[in-house]
Formats: structure tokens, sequence, C-alpha cells
């Protein structure tokens, strides 16, 4: 546009702006905004909600939240109203940035200016909850009544916000979140009293009446439902607009993903209240939910069920976070059979397939058995991988095994990653702490073999620092060496001066989705279900 001597206009900056906040970019996008401004173009508000959402996805938070802080005074010094997507792009960047005060602040000015509050406002409200790893769950229980009592039916983008919540975040201080369930409890009996008491009547008197009289019925019985509600028999369930705490003993048990799972009533009852709103799961969902299941054969199972019945589609993705799950409880041969499955939904194992088998790689046969099935698909070894066999050669101290992943590192010539250096570091530690206790007692057994191999490992691993350009470095500085700032990517020209991809999101492409319909449930034993694609195959084993 320079050379050719044209006068941008703010259409222009907008979409370069909008641009640099999709891959989080936010400095470019306030120094584009800047330029914009001495130009003399008008700000939209398109240009705003660009902006909060630069802040938004910005991989610097304290930067994120500082930006999104300096352009709300200039709304303000510009007497600027925002409109229902400028306060969704606010809400959504304070909640991402940490600042939920901020966030729900927002979202009451929305309802004081007398705007609609849509699902989308709700969902950003949870994106913030999920920032918040200590009280998120029950801010997310807050949100979620909160939809109840606005009557705004929540989407397939509010549940996985939600089971994120459930794998994330955690209750806070028990007695305030007992508190909270329980004012949850009161505010749906309200609710429940007023749907009873309303009249069908078009008359303003008579409504009020109605709401009048049902407050006082309120009053009257809520400590009686409230005590029948919290004794309620089975699971609980604070998912629906009719919570009750089932059987519950004591909030103090729930600790873990599964248990806050139970909290809303279970795999079970989020598909029917996902049915209840007219809301169909997709592969998120499923893997959201797979993520949040108890880590036992019988919950999978269940899962498989689920999605055999309602005939859902599920990608790879699926089954390397079923690959994950079960090497992170250490079922490594469970983790192993679930390539029998992927191969049975008519599917590829991807890169990611093979870093989460890289868990249960506990020797150097493993890994290279490993190694040779990549090399067989063509798929090239990348450090995540080799990270992840470092991790099990660190955990088991074997010191050949963790040789000969520096020594592919180095022959692949591949850049080590932090959590690369960080293995190794806690390592060392871990090996010079044992040194020192077999210095302090000199007959133990084992001693010297440890020694020889000890001092080999250390020239070994001198050399490979040397290589990697990291020798007698202390590891904060060796990090700042290997660590990628996140917008370099954007400062390197492209080739040609033709962009690589117009559209990040086609940068993965769309992964194949199958239905599980080889997966004979109902006539699978418990230890090793099996797969049949017309013929059975006995020897095929799913689940371990």
């Amino acid at each position: 546009m320079k050379e050719d001597r044209v006068k941008p206009v703010n259409y222009h900056f907008n979409l370069l702006i909008g641009g640099c906040a999709r891959v989080g970019y936010s400095k470019k996008a306030f120094q584009l905004f800047n330029k914009m401004k001495q130009h003399g173009l008008k700000v939209t508000g398109g240009t705003y909600t660009s902006l909060f959402n630069a802040c938004a996805m910005s991989p610097f938070l304290a930067d994120g939240l500082s930006r999104a802080n300096h352009l709300r005074e200039v709304m303000l010094e510009k007497g600027y109203e925002p409109n229902g997507s400028n306060y969704n792009a606010m809400i959504k960047a304070y909640g991402r940035c940490g600042d939920l005060k901020t966030a729900f602040q927002l979202a009451d000015e929305m309802v004081v200016s007398g705007m609609t509050i849509e699902t989308a406002t709700f969902n950003f409200l949870l994106q913030a909850c999920i920032s918040d790893r200590e009280y998120g769950f029950r801010h997310a229980l807050l949100v979620w009544h909160r939809m109840h009592r606005m009557k705004v039916l929540p989407d397939r983008y509010s549940f996985n916000l939600l089971l994120r919540c459930v794998r994330d975040c955690q209750l806070g201080d028990l007695e305030t979140t007992q508190q909270l369930i329980e004012q949850i409890l009161r505010d749906s009996i309200g609710e429940s009293e007023k749907r009873t008491k309303l009249l069908p009547s078009g008359d303003a008197g008579k409504l009020e009446l109605a709401e009048h009289e049902a407050g006082q019925t309120l009053v009257e019985t809520s400590d009686g439902e409230l005590s029948e509600r919290l004794l309620h028999e089975g699971v609980p369930d604070l998912l629906s607009p009719n919570p009750h705490l089932g059987s519950l003993v004591k909030l103090g048990e729930v600790r873990k993903p599964e248990d806050r799972l139970l909290l809303l009533g279970g795999t079970g009852k989020i598909f029917s209240e996902m049915e209840r709103c007219g809301v169909e799961p997709d592969i998120r969902s499923l893997t959201e939910l797979l993520d949040v299941i108890p880590p036992t054969y019988a919950a999978e199972k269940q899962l498989l069920t689920i999605i055999k019945q309602r005939k859902l589609r599920c990608d790879v993705d699926f089954f390397n976070i079923l690959i994950k799950k079960r090497s992170m409880r250490f079922d490594y041969d469970g983790a192993k059979d679930v390539l029998h499955m992927i191969e049975a939904a008519n599917l590829e194992p991807d890169i990611v397939t093979y870093g989460v088998l890289a868990l249960g790689c506990q020797t150097q046969e493993e890994a290279r058995s490993l190694m040779k099935m990549m090399q067989d698909a063509d798929v090239r070894i990348n450090i995540e991988i080799l990270g992840a066999m470092l991790r099990q050669g660190c955990a088991r101290q074997n010191f050949r095994y963790i040789t000969e992943v520096l020594n592919i590192v180095k022959r692949e010539r591949l850049k080590p990653n932090e959590h690369f250096l960080r293995h190794l570091e806690s390592f060392a530690k871990e090996c010079e702490k044992r040194d020192r206790e077999y210095d302090a007692k000199p007959r133990k057994k084992g001693r010297e073999e440890f020694k020889m191999e000890y001092n080999r490992y250390r020239m070994q691993l001198d050399a490979w620092r040397e290589h990697m350009g990291l020798h007698g470095l202390a590891l904060d500085r060796a990090l700042g060496i290997v660590r990628d700032h996140p917008w370099e990517q954007f400062k390197q020209p492209q080739a040609d001066g033709f962009e690589a991809v117009k559209n990040p999101k086609l940068r993965h492409k769309t992964k194949k989705q199958h239905q599980i319909r080889q997966v004979v449930l109902d006539t699978m034993p418990e230890a090793k279900p099996q797969v049949t694609d017309g013929s059975v195959k006995p020897d095929v084993r799913l689940v371990h």
C-alpha cells in the first residue's frame, strides 16, 4: 500500500488488529491501534472488541491485564458506551487474565444497562472460572445456576467449559462452599415455588401478588425442603435446575476430578442434562468427560457404551487421551491395547499418539520398539516424545537409557525444551544426593556399580551440554536460551512474500471421525474386551 501510495482506512486496520488478536500478538495489535489513531481514523466498536481479544489471547497474563485496564480507561475518557460484543470481549479478557472480580462486575454492568445476557456471556464467565484453580469449581456452580434462574439455556460449549472446571479447579475452603451450595438449593426452591404460584393470567397485579405469596411460602417451607434435599438419597446432583446433595457425607472427601464429577451427578447426568437442553455432545465433550471419569476400566467401559448407544463419532484425539489416562496410572499394557481400538475404528495414530505411548516406555527396548514403529509409519521423532522417554529413564535411574535419549537428541539435531532440561536437573540433584549417601557408607551394597555408571554418565552429559551450547550454565540461563518467545514466529519473514498458512485454524488437518461400531461392549469380559468387524478376533485386546 505504501508503494502504491494507497491511504489505509479503518477497515484495513481492523482486519490487521483482528488477525493479531486471534494469535495473541497483543503488542503488535496495540501498535496498530496507535498508528490508526495517528492517521485520524475512527475507532469503531469492532476495534475495541479485537483489542480486548488480543489481551485475552496474550501469552503474558500480567501484560494482557495491564493493556485491558488501559483500554478500558481510554473508552471511559472517550465517553464510548460499550455494546454487547465489547462487554463479552472485556469479560473474556479479564477472566482469562485472572481478574475474576472485574469480569463478574462487567456482567453486572450489562444487567444494569438493560442488555440481554446470552449464553456466550455465561461461557466467558465460565472461562474466567477456569483461570482460578483454587476456587474455580465453586464459581462455576454459581454461574451455572444463575443461568438456570435467568432462563438461559447452556450450549455445547457451556458443558465443555464446565467439564474443564471439573478437571482443573478445586472447591476452595469447605465452609464457604457448603454455604454456597445451601444457597443454591434455597434459590432453586424459591424458583420452583414461584413457578407453581405464578398465575397464567396476564394481569400485572395478580402476577405481583403471586410472586409475593411465593416469597411468603418460601420462608415457611424452605427450611424443611432444604433439609430434605440435603438428606436426599442417591447420587448428588448439582447440575440440574432442581439440585440436591444426595447421600454425600461431607465435602471434605471431594478432592479429585472424578469426585467433582460425581457432585454434578456423574456421566449419565451430564448426558441427560445435555439432552434436556437440546445439546448434542461433540468430540470435545467426550474428551473432556474422559479426562474426569474415574481411572478405572469400568468407568471407561461405561463411557464407551454411552458413545456407542448414542452413535457419537470419535477421532484419534479421544483415544490419545485414553492412552495417556492409562499410562498415568501405570497401566502400560492397557495403554498399548488402545492401538487396537484405533485400528478397529479405522483411524490412524498421529504424532500425539506416539507421544502418549512414550510415557509407558520403561526400558530401552520398549523405547527402541516405539521408535521403530514411528520409523515404519514415516513419523519423525520430536523433543516432546524424547522428553517422555527421558522422564521414564530418570524415574528408573537408568543411566544407559538416559544417555541413549541424549544421543538421539544430538543425532536428530533437536532443540531441548524446558521440560527436558528440568528432568535432567532434578535427576542430577537426585544422583548427587545418592552419591553423598554412598560416600557416607562406603560398604553399602551397589556402591561400586553406581559410581562407575554415574561417572560415565556425567562425562557424556558434559559432552552433550557442550555440544548444545549449555555447558557450565545454571538452569535459569539454560532455560532462557532454549525457551522460544511466543511472538518470535510472527517476526520471521515468509518465503517469497507469501503466507505459509492463511488461516491459523487450518494448520491442523481435520481429524477423521468414526463411530465405534466395532467395539462390542455387551459381550466383552471386564478384563479383556474384544473387537469385531464382522468376524470375532479373540486375540485382539481393546481394554486390558
